[in-house]
């Protein structure tokens, strides 16, 4: 079988596509498999850093259609066609047999030229709510998957099915035992996790950044500050004391994040995608803040946890003042942490991969 796999944007939705075709490439090796991402994206740095291998790697244009001015639009529609003429050619070279997407402005040519050879597409929706571009490409997919079964409200008139998030295999082998050697943690010792994704999220760092000294006396932190604040943060940690440093880890960016999850005790991030997959894997307890300038998927994403008692949500505007309390009332709370725990985990799954795996290779699309 010949399969174009297709992501885009942020992470959350380009590692589901990788940990996908890693399934595919370990149950069913005969498959051969082409990867199309957008010029512009994190999609080559990602797949280099995870060790992904693809027959061969592609470009196509694409561009933001709403959110953005009415010239970004109308150049956006200029790449869209662009794209699809690039993505038709790919199509008439590889003769692919299905389409895998994630999401991403890069999926929409992707998708319009697998209508037009009748190539059936499967996609991946990780957020409960799916964007706009996800929203316009369950039109042309023949199967819809997505982490669970709340998307199921935003395709009236299509099936979803609830296949749980897909893993990376760096995920699923993580222990909690690996993750504290690694980072060189005390057993003793609470660990938060602090992140905002790829690119960062200030308002989580310069919160943590402010409440840091409280914090660490009696945390570990593994911090990662992302691309955008990097500078800041670098340079706030070296005026730290030797002594608020040997607990405290700072990274711009950390391709062991399933290691820093199994041995982390509470998490504070932003409400992406991954929360609903990485976090109940782990049993991690989380506090989530959505980001604010953006449709509300973060916010539903964490309103879904917290109403199953696997995390707490805090607003962006109020972080300053509550991050500490918040996070020492946890931590000094076994009970409720562990309570926690075991409710983020009962909605964790391994087979997510795997599951949109077999639906692909058995045709199922």
């Amino acid at each position: 079988m010949r399969l174009i796999v297709s992501a885009g944007g942020t992470g959350g939705g380009i590692y589901p596509a990788l940990a996908v075709a890693a399934r595919i490439r370990k149950q069913y090796p005969t498959f051969v498999l082409h990867f199309v991402g957008s010029a512009a994206g994190l999609e080559n740095d990602l797949i280099e850093a995870e060790g992904c291998q693809f027959a061969t790697y592609h470009t196509v244009q694409a561009g933001p259609l709403h959110g953005v001015s009415l010239p970004r639009v109308l150049l956006s529609l200029m790449l869209l066609v662009i794209g699809t003429l690039q993505a038709v050619a790919l199509f008439l070279r590889f003769r692919p047999n299905g389409v895998f997407l994630t999401g991403g402005w890069v999926g929409l040519p992707v998708a319009l030229a697998g209508t037009v050879f009748r190539v059936p597409i499967v996609i991946f929706v990780p957020d409960i709510e799916p964007g706009l571009t996800l929203k316009v490409l369950g039109r042309f997919a023949r199967v819809i998957t997505a982490t669970t079964e709340a998307t199921q409200a935003f395709f009236p008139g299509k099936k979803v099915i609830a296949t749980g998030y897909p893993l990376r295999e760096s995920v699923l082998e993580a222990t909690r035992e690996a993750g504290q050697q690694h980072f060189h943690l005390e057993t003793a010792i609470p660990t938060l996790l602090v992140f905002g994704g790829s690119r960062g999220a200030r308002s989580i760092n310069r919160a943590l950044m402010a409440n840091i000294g409280n914090l660490l006396q009696d945390l570990q932190v593994i911090h990662v500050t992302g691309s955008l604040d990097w500078p800041e943060m670098q340079g706030l940690y070296q005026k730290l004391s030797p002594e608020l440093r040997q607990h405290y880890q700072l990274f711009e960016y950390l391709h062991e994040m399933g290691l820093a999850m199994a041995a982390a005790d509470l998490v504070v991030s932003r409400a992406g995608a991954s929360t609903l997959g990485e976090f109940p894997y782990f049993g991690l307890p989380s506090v989530l803040v959505p980001y604010p300038h953006a449709w509300r998927y973060q916010k539903v994403n964490a309103d879904w946890l917290v109403e199953r008692g696997a995390a707490v949500r805090l607003d962006d505007e109020k972080l300053n003042d509550e991050l500490v309390p918040v996070v020492r009332g946890l931590i000094t709370n076994p009970v409720k942490l562990q309570a926690m725990r075991e409710a983020v985990h009962r909605l964790g799954t391994a087979q997510g991969a795997e599951n949109i795996a077999q639906l692909i290779a058995k045709g199922k699309t």
